[in-house]
């Protein structure tokens, strides 16, 4: 753990270094440094604090081990190594903890994506329910939400859709939402009143800047056709749409969130970079306990992270436990999160966090 704050302390300090030089902001790279430096500044900021207490408490030892150093001298380093220690002793403490309760990509933006599972029409109906709750999320925190790609269900909704949310920690929320959702209630296309049960899949990934992530244009095939949906003849005849195919892992991104080409491009590489992010992260973490909360599953009804049952009034969080766990359905599809994510949030911190249900 130590490892990966001293990790995170020294790139805040290469960053600060990079963006004070006068020569920077000229560099095309300066925007992504500023967005990086304000990322990390919390964890940095706290990490100069504990080298500079470290350094204190050296000097202040090596004062007391010099023989030529005189009695009245070495009582009061020995007053300030104790200061230092303690100081030192404190930030490493603060530093461990802010470890263990966030990461480096708490404060990113982020990238949702939600695919229709088992249950037909109803799934896509109920794709479509869970981006307006996401949506009236992002609205009430005063982030941006932008729709990336989406297709539309048979008979209404989304089979599936992807989005970036812009916001100070918009991933540290959005992270909870990646598993199985499930829903039960009676759907709109249901003409005898009967209680489906459908799936839909949520898969989170922290939005990471080019100088993060480099890939291999040679491995990457590149290809614009024209978008489907909504948006006029530009839309349906200007071959905007931009798709990305990662050739060694098989990855797939798709980008029409304008009608510019070379706008949907950067937008789908910087897809691209941040699903290669995710899965090398993943791969280096694996052994986490940690790491099964940010599984999609196949879409099956036995791997759901949440069930909302519109009978019942009740949605429940399957990571959580006792009293926390249900939340009233019609507040939760409304966007109020932010109650249940604190809890969320809480029991991570605490390391008490459940995984996905299975029946």
């Amino acid at each position: 753990m130590w490892d990966q704050v001293e990790k995170q302390g020294q790139r805040f300090l290469e960053v600060k270094r990079l963006i004070e030089d006068p020569a920077s902001p000229g560099n095309p790279s300066y925007p992504a440094w500023l967005k990086e430096y304000g990322r990390l500044n919390k964890i940095g900021t706290l990490y100069e604090e504990y080298l500079k207490a470290a350094k204190e408490t050296s000097d202040a030892d090596a004062l007391l081990k010099d023989p030529a150093s005189d009695a009245e001298l070495k009582e009061l380093a020995k007053e300030e190594a104790a200061l230092a220690k303690a100081k030192r002793d404190e930030t490493r403490t603060a530093l461990m903890e802010m470890a263990q309760s966030e990461d480096e990509d708490s404060a990113r933006n982020v990238i949702v994506e939600i695919h229709a599972g088992v249950g037909g029409d109803e799934s896509a109906l109920w794709v479509g329910d869970l981006f307006d709750m996401y949506k009236r999320h992002a609205d009430r925190k005063g982030w941006k939400l932008v729709v990336q790609d989406f297709s539309h269900g048979n008979a209404g909704g989304m089979s599936d859709v992807s989005f970036r949310v812009e916001g100070q920690g918009a991933f540290e929320d959005f992270r909870f939402e990646a598993g199985g959702h499930r829903v039960q209630r009676v759907p709109k296309t249901e003409t005898q009143g009967r209680i489906h049960t459908s799936m839909a899949r949520v898969a989170v990934l922290p939005e990471v800047e080019d100088i993060e992530v480099q890939v291999d244009p040679k491995e990457v095939r590149e290809t614009f056709c024209a978008a489907g949906g909504p948006g006029g003849q530009n839309v349906n005849k200007v071959a905007s749409q931009c798709q990305l195919l990662h050739e060694p892992t098989g990855i797939l991104v798709r980008c029409m969130e304008t009608r510019s080409a070379a706008q949907n491009k950067v937008r789908a590489w910087q897809i691209l970079r941040s699903k290669l992010y995710a899965l090398r992260k993943a791969e280096a973490d694996k052994n986490r306990s940690d790491q099964r909360l940010g599984q999609i599953g196949s879409g099956e009804r036995s791997e759901r992270v949440r069930t909302y049952n519109f009978p019942q009034g009740r949605c429940t969080d399957h990571r959580l436990e006792g009293e926390d766990k249900n939340w009233p359905v019609a507040k939760i599809v409304e966007g109020y999160l932010d109650e249940m994510l604190t809890k969320l949030k809480d029991a991570r911190k605490r390391g008490m966090m459940g995984v996905a249900q299975e029946d």
